[in-house]
């Protein structure tokens, strides 16, 4: 592409705009008018992200960074990083400015350094217009609390609900996941005599750990802040949290303590577990390999127990863009963004993934991914999922540096391996929370 073309504004909404397709839906979308984006001279790309757990997570999003590159002939890198990692590296991005010019990170980074990163609300408004306006997590995590101005630009949302087999449950006496803490107690019980045990994440696991300890304490009522983001953990509703976990921890196959992201994804394909809480990642990959196709055809989802909860206590891992200060291409920097977002990338990824990566925008509601198996149905609503993380205070450098801490997930490792009661778990999980909340 020559030079020319490359000083062009990019056109966001245009069907021009559009890379190869590789498996469409019937999107809907309005004819809205996008923003102004002329590239910068000489503009090129580095882009780091969470790593795959489903392969054509990256094979698809690697192609639609081709396609973009071969557009604009803009050169696109994009490394994949470990989940763990991520965060260690955003932050060494944001206090050297230097490095990547795009990091996607984790829900709550892009407010962790709010002023180091570009405001993204000109594309964030457009893709809303465009795409039927944005889900409830997706604006909780992508706009700075109590305004309409977009720090990030949420990607997409994974949530972990329970991936229990089928004939276990039932041998077990339950026909589906109980939602009250004393039948679900009971099940894990059941589970562990048979030989067939659950296992959830305690260890520093990002996704995983992080959401078993907020399922455990939202199905209490417990929160890390109220609404005015006073330090509320050290709670009657935490306690009682906790004293559960010391009854259910007993049931777990051994090892959590330790576990990361991937470790109950290998110990449920192996048998070694029968119910846990993941991602659609697990499904995929059982599903997909001849060796224990089995599996999934004996596997189901459902929600985490409600328990005292007045929805589902559930939030997601969220994939957050940010676009930082120190780029010299902030406009091709957005016009990628939005770019991967445009139904003619988006939805063959969501649809390649079995929307692991599920959608932040509500037109794609109606990609064929939701209708493709109805195994997959639990995961549509993930991104209007009613909590988040530092729940319910605003999302803030405070929440998302106690979330990078491990602050919960450490509460409850410290009961669930009895180096601590319940009670003096909470009062450390406090000093901990205040630290980051001193303000």
């Amino acid at each position: 592409m020559h030079d020319l073309t490359r000083r062009a504004t990019f056109a966001l909404g245009a069907a021009a705009l559009a890379g190869p397709a590789f498996g469409q839906s019937a999107i809907p979308r309005r004819d809205v008018t996008p923003p102004r984006l002329p590239p910068e001279q000489g503009a090129s790309l580095r882009i780091i992200r969470p790593a795959r757990f489903v392969e054509p997570d990256e094979v698809i999003f690697r192609r639609n960074a081709q396609a973009f590159q071969d557009r604009y002939n803009i050169p696109v890198r994009v490394d994949f990083v470990g989940w763990e990692d991520i965060r260690p590296q955003t932050a060494v991005v944001a206090n050297t400015g230097s490095g990547p010019d795009i990091v996607i990170g984790w829900a709550d980074d892009p407010h962790i350094y709010e002023d180091k990163v570009v405001e993204v609300s000109d594309i964030a408004e457009y893709l809303g217009q465009r795409y039927g306006g944005w889900m409830f997590l997706a604006e909780k995590y992508g706009k700075k609390d109590r305004s309409q101005t977009w720090l990030g630009l949420p990607i997409g949302g994974n949530i972990g609900p329970a991936n229990y087999r089928l004939s276990a449950l039932k041998q077990a006496g339950f026909d589906a996941i109980p939602q009250d803490h004393a039948n679900f107690l009971k099940l894990c019980q059941a589970l562990r005599q048979a030989g067939k045990p659950a296992g959830f994440a305690l260890g520093n696991a990002v996704g995983d750990g992080n959401g078993f300890a907020n399922w455990l304490l939202w199905s209490h009522g417990a929160m890390l802040v109220d609404e005015d983001g006073k330090v509320a953990i050290n709670s009657r509703e935490t306690v009682n949290a906790l004293t559960y976990l010391k009854e259910l921890y007993p049931t777990f196959i051994n090892g959590t303590l330790s576990w990361s992201d991937t470790s109950n994804n290998r110990a449920f394909s192996a048998q070694e577990i029968w119910l846990t809480a993941n991602g659609v990642s697990l499904y995929f990959a059982v599903k997909n390999d001849p060796n224990t196709r089995a599996i999934a055809e004996d596997m189901d989802h459902a929600l985490m127990p409600r328990g005292l909860a007045s929805a589902p206590p559930h939030s997601a891992t969220v994939m957050n863009a940010m676009v930082f200060r120190h780029t010299r291409y902030p406009n091709a920097a957005k016009a990628f963004l939005a770019f991967m977002m445009e139904a003619e990338q988006y939805d063959p990824w969501l649809l390649g993934c079995l929307g692991y990566w599920a959608h932040p925008l509500n037109a794609y509601k109606q990609s064929a991914v939701w209708t493709s198996d109805p195994k997959l149905a639990v995961f549509a609503d993930t991104m209007n999922m009613p909590f988040w993380s530092g729940y319910r205070g605003p999302i803030s450098l405070a929440s998302g540096a106690v979330a990078a801490d491990y602050v919960l997930i450490q509460m409850c490792a410290s009961v669930a391996s009895g180096q601590a009661t319940p009670e003096a778990a909470a009062r450390e999980a406090e000093r901990r929370a205040r630290r980051h909340y001193r303000g």
